[in-house]
Protein backbone atom coordinates (compact mmCIF):
# COMPACT_ATOMS: atom_id res chain seq x y z
CA UNK A 1 0.00 0.00 0.00
CA UNK A 2 1.12 3.63 -0.76
CA UNK A 3 0.10 7.00 -0.26
CA UNK A 4 -0.76 8.66 -3.41
CA UNK A 5 -2.36 11.95 -1.78
CA UNK A 6 -2.43 13.76 1.17
CA UNK A 7 -5.03 16.74 2.23
CA UNK A 8 -4.79 18.98 5.43
CA UNK A 9 -6.68 21.54 6.92
CA UNK A 10 -4.93 23.76 9.98
CA UNK A 11 -2.79 21.41 10.59
CA UNK A 12 0.09 22.65 12.77
CA UNK A 13 1.88 25.28 10.29
CA UNK A 14 -0.54 24.80 7.58
CA UNK A 15 -3.94 26.15 7.08
CA UNK A 16 -4.63 24.05 3.84
CA UNK A 17 -2.57 21.51 1.91
CA UNK A 18 -3.60 19.51 -1.24
CA UNK A 19 -0.24 17.64 -2.82
CA UNK A 20 0.60 14.60 -4.54
CA UNK A 21 2.90 11.32 -2.78
CA UNK A 22 5.33 9.37 -4.63
CA UNK A 23 7.23 5.88 -3.66
CA UNK A 24 10.13 8.67 -2.63
CA UNK A 25 9.17 12.06 -1.25
CA UNK A 26 11.98 14.68 -0.55
CA UNK A 27 10.42 17.38 1.39
CA UNK A 28 12.62 20.64 1.94
CA UNK A 29 11.35 24.22 3.64
CA UNK A 30 13.07 26.79 5.90
CA UNK A 31 13.67 26.23 9.66
CA UNK A 32 10.47 26.19 11.21
CA UNK A 33 8.43 26.21 8.17
CA UNK A 34 7.19 22.45 8.98
CA UNK A 35 8.55 19.96 7.77
CA UNK A 36 8.38 17.82 11.28
CA UNK A 37 4.87 19.18 11.26
CA UNK A 38 4.83 17.75 7.94
CA UNK A 39 5.63 14.55 8.91
CA UNK A 40 4.09 14.14 12.30
CA UNK A 41 1.01 13.73 10.80
CA UNK A 42 1.83 10.32 9.66
CA UNK A 43 2.99 9.63 13.01
CA UNK A 44 -0.13 11.20 14.25
CA UNK A 45 -2.19 8.11 12.39
CA UNK A 46 0.12 5.62 13.33
CA UNK A 47 -0.74 6.42 17.39
CA UNK A 48 -4.54 6.63 15.95
CA UNK A 49 -4.36 3.32 14.70
CA UNK A 50 -2.29 1.24 16.81
CA UNK A 51 -4.12 -1.34 18.89
CA UNK A 52 -2.48 -1.31 21.86
CA UNK A 53 -1.39 2.21 23.75
CA UNK A 54 -2.78 4.14 20.72
CA UNK A 55 -5.98 5.71 19.68
CA UNK A 56 -7.41 9.10 19.23
CA UNK A 57 -7.16 10.19 22.82
CA UNK A 58 -3.56 9.16 23.22
CA UNK A 59 -2.81 10.83 19.82
CA UNK A 60 -3.74 13.53 20.96
CA UNK A 61 -2.57 13.76 24.79
CA UNK A 62 1.29 13.03 22.95
CA UNK A 63 0.79 16.36 20.89
CA UNK A 64 -0.44 18.42 24.05
CA UNK A 65 -4.03 18.32 23.23
CA UNK A 66 -6.01 19.69 19.65
CA UNK A 67 -4.73 23.19 20.66
CA UNK A 68 -1.38 22.65 19.67
CA UNK A 69 -2.80 21.08 16.68
CA UNK A 70 -4.80 23.53 15.54
CA UNK A 71 -3.42 25.97 13.23
CA UNK A 72 -2.45 29.37 14.76
CA UNK A 73 -4.20 31.00 11.09
CA UNK A 74 -7.26 28.87 11.37
CA UNK A 75 -9.74 32.04 12.26
CA UNK A 76 -13.49 30.72 11.10
CA UNK A 77 -13.43 27.03 10.43
CA UNK A 78 -11.42 25.95 13.41
CA UNK A 79 -12.17 22.11 12.37
CA UNK A 80 -8.74 20.00 11.84
CA UNK A 81 -9.08 17.87 8.55
CA UNK A 82 -6.85 14.86 7.62
CA UNK A 83 -7.31 13.34 4.37
CA UNK A 84 -5.42 10.73 2.53
CA UNK A 85 -6.23 8.66 -0.75
CA UNK A 86 -3.81 5.01 -1.04
CA UNK A 87 -3.47 2.33 -3.39
CA UNK A 88 -2.77 -1.18 -3.06
CA UNK A 89 0.55 -2.03 -5.15
CA UNK A 90 0.22 -5.70 -4.20
CA UNK A 91 0.37 -7.84 -7.55
CA UNK A 92 -2.50 -8.54 -9.67
CA UNK A 93 -4.41 -6.06 -6.79
CA UNK A 94 -5.68 -3.11 -8.08
CA UNK A 95 -7.10 -1.57 -4.84
CA UNK A 96 -7.87 2.12 -3.76
CA UNK A 97 -8.47 3.18 -0.49
CA UNK A 98 -9.72 6.92 1.21
CA UNK A 99 -9.08 7.71 4.97
CA UNK A 100 -10.66 11.01 5.71
CA UNK A 101 -10.87 12.08 9.82
CA UNK A 102 -11.47 15.91 11.07
CA UNK A 103 -11.80 16.89 14.74
CA UNK A 104 -13.24 19.23 16.40
CA UNK A 105 -14.29 20.77 20.12
CA UNK A 106 -16.76 20.60 22.06
CA UNK A 107 -18.77 23.67 21.89
CA UNK A 108 -20.25 23.73 25.27
CA UNK A 109 -19.55 21.13 28.58
CA UNK A 110 -16.58 19.47 28.78
CA UNK A 111 -14.56 20.88 25.62
CA UNK A 112 -14.08 17.13 24.81
CA UNK A 113 -12.47 16.73 21.27
CA UNK A 114 -14.80 14.96 19.33
CA UNK A 115 -15.04 13.45 15.95
CA UNK A 116 -16.83 15.84 13.28
CA UNK A 117 -16.42 13.23 9.99
CA UNK A 118 -14.38 10.14 9.94
CA UNK A 119 -14.86 8.33 5.88
CA UNK A 120 -13.68 5.55 4.59
CA UNK A 121 -13.91 4.79 0.57
CA UNK A 122 -12.81 1.30 -0.92
CA UNK A 123 -12.48 1.47 -4.35
CA UNK A 124 -15.19 4.36 -4.38
CA UNK A 125 -17.62 2.48 -2.05
CA UNK A 126 -18.48 3.99 1.15
CA UNK A 127 -17.44 1.70 4.16
CA UNK A 128 -17.91 4.13 6.73
CA UNK A 129 -19.40 7.46 7.37
CA UNK A 130 -19.67 9.05 11.15
CA UNK A 131 -21.49 10.45 12.76
CA UNK A 132 -23.84 11.80 10.28
CA UNK A 133 -25.25 8.25 9.07
CA UNK A 134 -24.49 6.71 11.92
CA UNK A 135 -27.23 6.80 14.56
CA UNK A 136 -25.55 5.43 17.48
CA UNK A 137 -22.75 8.43 17.47
CA UNK A 138 -25.66 11.33 17.61
CA UNK A 139 -27.69 9.16 20.04
CA UNK A 140 -24.24 8.64 21.92
CA UNK A 141 -21.70 11.69 22.04
CA UNK A 142 -18.84 9.52 24.38
CA UNK A 143 -18.73 7.48 21.18
CA UNK A 144 -16.91 10.14 19.44
CA UNK A 145 -14.17 10.61 21.49
CA UNK A 146 -12.97 7.50 19.20
CA UNK A 147 -12.62 6.44 16.04
CA UNK A 148 -13.29 3.52 14.55
CA UNK A 149 -9.95 2.94 12.68
CA UNK A 150 -8.94 2.27 16.12
CA UNK A 151 -11.46 -0.26 17.04
CA UNK A 152 -10.96 -4.27 16.35
CA UNK A 153 -14.44 -4.74 16.23
CA UNK A 154 -15.21 -1.61 14.32
CA UNK A 155 -12.69 -1.66 11.51
CA UNK A 156 -13.19 -5.33 10.20
CA UNK A 157 -13.81 -4.14 6.61
CA UNK A 158 -10.91 -1.84 6.46
CA UNK A 159 -8.31 -3.61 8.76
CA UNK A 160 -5.22 -3.32 6.16
CA UNK A 161 -5.42 0.46 6.23
CA UNK A 162 -5.23 0.20 10.15
CA UNK A 163 -2.73 -1.86 9.83
CA UNK A 164 -0.74 -0.03 7.39
CA UNK A 165 -0.77 3.31 9.33
CA UNK A 166 0.11 1.17 12.58
CA UNK A 167 3.37 -0.32 10.59
CA UNK A 168 4.42 3.66 9.87
CA UNK A 169 8.67 4.09 11.26
CA UNK A 170 9.90 7.10 11.68
CA UNK A 171 13.58 7.79 12.54
CA UNK A 172 15.57 10.69 13.62
CA UNK A 173 18.79 8.95 15.52
CA UNK A 174 20.54 10.54 17.92
CA UNK A 175 23.99 8.99 18.14
CA UNK A 176 24.38 9.93 22.08
CA UNK A 177 21.24 8.26 23.06
CA UNK A 178 23.44 4.84 21.79
CA UNK A 179 26.94 6.18 22.98
CA UNK A 180 25.48 7.19 26.36
CA UNK A 181 22.75 4.59 26.98
CA UNK A 182 24.55 3.17 30.24
CA UNK A 183 24.55 6.15 31.76
CA UNK A 184 21.55 7.86 30.29
CA UNK A 185 19.50 5.27 31.41
CA UNK A 186 16.26 6.93 30.34
CA UNK A 187 13.06 5.29 29.23
CA UNK A 188 12.67 4.47 25.44
CA UNK A 189 10.13 6.78 24.06
CA UNK A 190 7.05 4.77 22.22
CA UNK A 191 8.07 3.33 18.78
CA UNK A 192 11.91 4.29 19.35
CA UNK A 193 12.16 7.75 17.22
CA UNK A 194 15.37 8.75 17.99
CA UNK A 195 16.43 5.20 17.89
CA UNK A 196 17.95 4.61 21.41
CA UNK A 197 16.07 1.06 21.33
CA UNK A 198 18.07 0.17 18.28
CA UNK A 199 20.16 -3.08 19.83
CA UNK A 200 16.68 -4.08 21.11
CA UNK A 201 15.11 -4.07 17.81
CA UNK A 202 17.75 -5.59 16.19
CA UNK A 203 17.68 -8.52 18.84
CA UNK A 204 13.90 -9.18 18.45
CA UNK A 205 14.53 -10.17 14.80
CA UNK A 206 14.98 -13.84 14.07
CA UNK A 207 18.57 -14.22 13.54
CA UNK A 208 18.59 -15.51 10.17
CA UNK A 209 16.56 -12.35 8.72
CA UNK A 210 18.92 -10.49 11.04
CA UNK A 211 22.46 -12.02 9.61
CA UNK A 212 21.00 -11.15 6.29
CA UNK A 213 20.43 -7.59 7.28
CA UNK A 214 23.46 -6.83 8.81
CA UNK A 215 25.73 -8.82 6.17
CA UNK A 216 24.08 -5.71 3.79
CA UNK A 217 24.82 -3.36 6.51
CA UNK A 218 28.46 -4.44 7.24
CA UNK A 219 28.63 -4.67 2.99
CA UNK A 220 28.43 -0.42 2.79
CA UNK A 221 29.82 0.14 5.93
CA UNK A 222 33.39 -1.80 4.25
CA UNK A 223 32.73 1.18 1.70
CA UNK A 224 32.07 4.01 3.79
CA UNK A 225 34.23 3.80 6.67
CA UNK A 226 37.73 4.24 6.78
CA UNK A 227 39.47 0.99 7.93
CA UNK A 228 36.27 -0.92 8.54
CA UNK A 229 36.30 -5.05 7.80
CA UNK A 230 33.89 -6.65 9.85
CA UNK A 231 30.42 -6.00 11.89
CA UNK A 232 29.18 -8.75 14.16
CA UNK A 233 25.93 -9.06 17.08
CA UNK A 234 26.55 -10.23 19.90
CA UNK A 235 25.11 -10.69 24.04
CA UNK A 236 27.23 -9.93 26.73
CA UNK A 237 27.65 -13.40 28.81
CA UNK A 238 27.15 -11.08 31.89
CA UNK A 239 25.03 -8.54 31.76
CA UNK A 240 22.52 -10.35 28.76
CA UNK A 241 22.84 -6.81 26.79
CA UNK A 242 23.06 -7.39 22.93
CA UNK A 243 25.40 -5.14 21.09
CA UNK A 244 27.16 -4.29 18.05
CA UNK A 245 30.46 -4.85 17.60
CA UNK A 246 32.87 -3.69 14.37
CA UNK A 247 36.78 -4.71 13.63
CA UNK A 248 39.00 -2.36 11.95
CA UNK A 249 42.28 -3.10 10.53
CA UNK A 250 45.07 -2.85 12.89
CA UNK A 251 48.32 -3.41 12.99
CA UNK A 252 47.59 -6.00 15.33
CA UNK A 253 46.88 -9.43 13.35
CA UNK A 254 43.67 -9.73 14.89
CA UNK A 255 42.48 -6.47 14.38
CA UNK A 256 40.57 -4.37 16.84
CA UNK A 257 36.78 -4.75 17.86
CA UNK A 258 34.67 -2.08 19.19
CA UNK A 259 31.21 -1.84 20.64
CA UNK A 260 28.33 0.64 19.42
CA UNK A 261 29.46 3.06 22.64
CA UNK A 262 33.12 3.54 20.75
CA UNK A 263 31.45 3.99 17.06
CA UNK A 264 31.75 7.41 15.33
CA UNK A 265 28.03 9.57 15.29
CA UNK A 266 28.39 9.47 11.42
CA UNK A 267 28.79 5.63 11.70
CA UNK A 268 25.80 4.99 14.08
CA UNK A 269 23.69 6.89 12.19
CA UNK A 270 24.02 5.08 9.06
CA UNK A 271 23.53 1.63 10.65
CA UNK A 272 20.38 3.31 11.83
CA UNK A 273 19.58 4.35 8.05
CA UNK A 274 21.10 1.50 6.65
CA UNK A 275 18.65 -0.93 9.16
CA UNK A 276 15.29 1.12 9.37
CA UNK A 277 15.83 0.75 4.98
CA UNK A 278 15.39 -2.79 5.51
CA UNK A 279 13.07 -3.16 8.69
CA UNK A 280 9.03 -3.77 7.48
CA UNK A 281 7.21 -2.91 5.13
CA UNK A 282 4.81 0.28 6.40
CA UNK A 283 6.00 4.14 4.99
CA UNK A 284 8.91 5.28 6.34
CA UNK A 285 9.59 8.69 7.64
CA UNK A 286 13.37 10.11 7.71
CA UNK A 287 14.00 13.24 9.56
CA UNK A 288 17.33 15.05 8.13
CA UNK A 289 19.49 11.86 7.42
CA UNK A 290 22.29 13.79 6.31
CA UNK A 291 23.41 14.85 9.88
CA UNK A 292 26.31 13.62 11.18
CA UNK A 293 27.30 12.40 7.94
CA UNK A 294 30.23 12.90 5.49
CA UNK A 295 29.24 14.50 2.34
CA UNK A 296 30.70 11.84 0.30
CA UNK A 297 27.98 9.46 2.23
CA UNK A 298 25.75 11.84 1.67
CA UNK A 299 25.69 12.31 -1.65
CA UNK A 300 24.86 8.74 -2.07
CA UNK A 301 21.93 8.13 0.36
CA UNK A 302 19.38 8.70 -2.08
CA UNK A 303 20.56 5.78 -4.18
CA UNK A 304 21.07 3.85 -1.41
CA UNK A 305 16.53 4.50 -0.76
CA UNK A 306 16.79 3.90 -4.60
CA UNK A 307 18.19 0.03 -4.34
CA UNK A 308 16.16 -0.91 -1.26
CA UNK A 309 12.98 -0.14 -2.80
CA UNK A 310 13.84 -1.52 -6.14
CA UNK A 311 14.92 -4.72 -4.24
CA UNK A 312 11.72 -4.86 -2.37
CA UNK A 313 9.65 -4.54 -5.08
CA UNK A 314 10.42 -8.17 -5.84
CA UNK A 315 8.58 -8.59 -2.86
CA UNK A 316 4.50 -8.54 -2.02
CA UNK A 317 4.99 -4.77 -1.85
CA UNK A 318 7.12 -1.68 -2.63
CA UNK A 319 8.30 0.86 0.40
CA UNK A 320 7.25 3.98 0.42
CA UNK A 321 9.48 6.80 2.07
CA UNK A 322 9.72 10.65 2.93
CA UNK A 323 12.49 12.33 3.70
CA UNK A 324 12.80 16.34 4.78
CA UNK A 325 16.18 17.52 4.50
CA UNK A 326 18.21 20.72 4.42
CA UNK A 327 21.15 19.10 2.15
CA UNK A 328 22.31 20.55 -0.91
CA UNK A 329 24.68 17.12 -1.35
CA UNK A 330 21.54 15.19 -0.87
CA UNK A 331 19.67 16.44 -3.04
CA UNK A 332 22.33 17.08 -6.23
CA UNK A 333 21.51 13.04 -6.43
CA UNK A 334 18.24 12.42 -6.02
CA UNK A 335 16.90 10.91 -9.44
CA UNK A 336 14.27 12.43 -11.63
CA UNK A 337 11.37 10.25 -10.79
CA UNK A 338 11.45 11.63 -6.96
CA UNK A 339 8.31 13.36 -5.67
CA UNK A 340 9.67 16.89 -4.79
CA UNK A 341 7.85 19.22 -2.10
CA UNK A 342 8.57 22.31 -1.14
CA UNK A 343 7.54 24.39 1.77
CA UNK A 344 6.84 27.90 2.05
CA UNK A 345 6.38 30.13 4.90
CA UNK A 346 3.74 32.73 4.59
CA UNK A 347 1.61 35.05 6.30
CA UNK A 348 -0.88 33.40 6.77
CA UNK A 349 1.08 29.79 7.32
CA UNK A 350 3.35 27.74 5.56
CA UNK A 351 2.14 26.51 1.93
CA UNK A 352 3.54 22.92 0.05
CA UNK A 353 3.75 22.51 -3.16
CA UNK A 354 5.65 20.24 -6.03
CA UNK A 355 8.04 22.42 -8.67
CA UNK A 356 6.21 24.80 -10.78
CA UNK A 357 6.21 24.35 -14.35
CA UNK A 358 9.51 26.87 -14.57
CA UNK A 359 10.95 24.95 -11.81
CA UNK A 360 10.49 21.61 -13.81
CA UNK A 361 12.24 22.76 -17.24
CA UNK A 362 14.70 24.17 -15.15
CA UNK A 363 15.44 20.83 -13.91
CA UNK A 364 14.89 18.78 -17.63
CA UNK A 365 17.26 21.65 -18.50
CA UNK A 366 20.29 19.82 -16.42
CA UNK A 367 19.89 21.65 -13.12
CA UNK A 368 19.37 19.88 -9.89
CA UNK A 369 16.48 19.90 -7.14
CA UNK A 370 19.19 21.67 -4.99
CA UNK A 371 20.07 24.29 -7.52
CA UNK A 372 16.52 25.17 -8.09
CA UNK A 373 14.27 24.71 -5.37
CA UNK A 374 16.96 24.88 -2.17
CA UNK A 375 17.82 28.67 -2.79
CA UNK A 376 13.76 29.19 -2.14
CA UNK A 377 14.09 27.72 1.21
CA UNK A 378 16.63 30.38 2.49
CA UNK A 379 15.51 32.87 4.91
CA UNK A 380 15.42 36.43 3.76
CA UNK A 381 18.58 38.50 5.00
CA UNK A 382 20.23 35.65 6.03
CA UNK A 383 23.86 37.04 4.60
CA UNK A 384 23.35 39.61 7.47
CA UNK A 385 23.79 37.38 10.21
CA UNK A 386 27.44 38.11 10.15
CA UNK A 387 26.77 41.31 11.29
CA UNK A 388 25.21 40.62 14.53
CA UNK A 389 27.13 42.52 17.49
Amino acid sequence: MQITRLKLKNWRNFREVDVPLGPRNYVMGANASGKSNLLDVFRFLRTLAQTEGGGLQKALKDRGGLTKLRSLHARRDPEVRIEVELIDDTPDIEEQWRYVLALKTEGKGQQRVLVSEERVEHNGKALLDRPSNNREDLDDPERLTQTHLEQIGSNSSFRSLAEYFAATTYLHLVPQLLTHGDEIAARIPENDPFGQGLMQRIAKVSKKVRDARLRRIQQTLAKAVPLFSDLRFEQDAISGMWHLEANFTHWRVNGAWQRENQFSDGTLRLIGLLWALQEGDGLLLLEEPELSLNDGIVSHVPLLIDRVLRDRKKRVSSRQVIVSTHSETLLHNVSGDANLLLIEPGANGSTIRPPNREEIEQTLHGLSPAEVLLPKTRPQNVEQLGLWA
